[in-house]
């Protein structure tokens, strides 16, 4: 991931815990989630010259990989004894 992929994951996370705050996601329609976001992803494709589909897309690639390095700095701290995998 590069610098200007994780500050452009980095603000639209933290504009999330500022405008999400506590819900429950597990129990929050993804929807309504969407459209608390719209905000951050509407200025972001307007400062990229990019849709808001595209935004969204390259988010939750980004959201995942992120997930994904988390996962191996995990696994690789506690060693080989973790071997639990992700889908």
């Amino acid at each position: 991931m590069t610098d200007s992929d994780r500050i452009f994951l980095d603000r639209i996370n933290k504009y999330a815990e500022k405008v999400l705050g506590d819900i429950d996601p597990q129990k929050t329609p993804v929807s309504f989630q969407l459209e608390k976001l719209k905000p951050v992803m509407e200025e972001l494709a307007k400062e990229n010259s990019m849709s808001v589909d595209d935004i969204f897309i390259k988010y939750m690639d980004l959201a995942s990989e992120a997930g994904l390095e988390a996962h191996n700095k995990l696994k690789e701290e506690l060693g080989p004894d973790l071997d639990i995998e992700i889908r």
